[in-house]
């Protein structure tokens, strides 16, 4: 199933805690990949924006007023398009450790919703998506890959 219009766009946040300080030798190969990583991000077909601090990437942006928790967040297509560069590459030699550099976390860490063409979602929009997932479970306004919506479904919708 394609979900791909020229009106709207995939957005995604995904959280995580660190089990260490970024400077941390734990923590040195995935400090190490983050730049090669969104760099093949910036170039994959289908990406269209990613959160960026200071830093070039998003570890010093902070998410639902925890001081551990980093923040990734970007906007694609399509699902195909994400689901394309997450399991890949780089990107998926990182999720097949991120055991290794993060806490596991009982409630949802990823969130995904539909947003129109051009729009870039702030840190609180993330928040807000991840919060309703986790409260309501997936729904138009904040799902999963897994049971995702198409974006005519949310037509009309903010």
């Amino acid at each position: 199933m394609t979900e791909s219009t020229a009106s709207y766009e995939l957005a995604q946040v995904n959280i995580a805690r660190p089990k260490a300080p970024l400077d941390s030798p734990q923590l040195k190969d995935f400090v190490e990949a983050l730049d090669p990583v969104n760099a093949v991000a910036d170039a994959a077909d289908g990406f269209v924006w990613r959160l960026q601090g200071d830093s070039g990437n998003a570890t010093d942006v902070r998410v639902l007023g925890d001081a551990w928790l980093m923040v990734n967040m970007s906007t694609w297509r399509d699902t195909n398009a994400l689901t394309a560069f997450m399991y890949q590459g780089r990107h998926r030699e990182l999720m097949a450790r991120r055991r290794d550099f993060f806490e596991r976390l009982e409630e949802a860490v990823t969130a995904l919703w539909w947003v129109p063409a051009g729009h870039r979602p702030t840190v609180a929009e993330a928040e807000s998506r991840l919060l309703h997932l986790r409260e309501h479970g997936p729904t138009r306004h904040a799902f999963t890959l897994r049971t995702s919506f198409p974006p005519a479904a949310v037509e009309g919708a903010s």
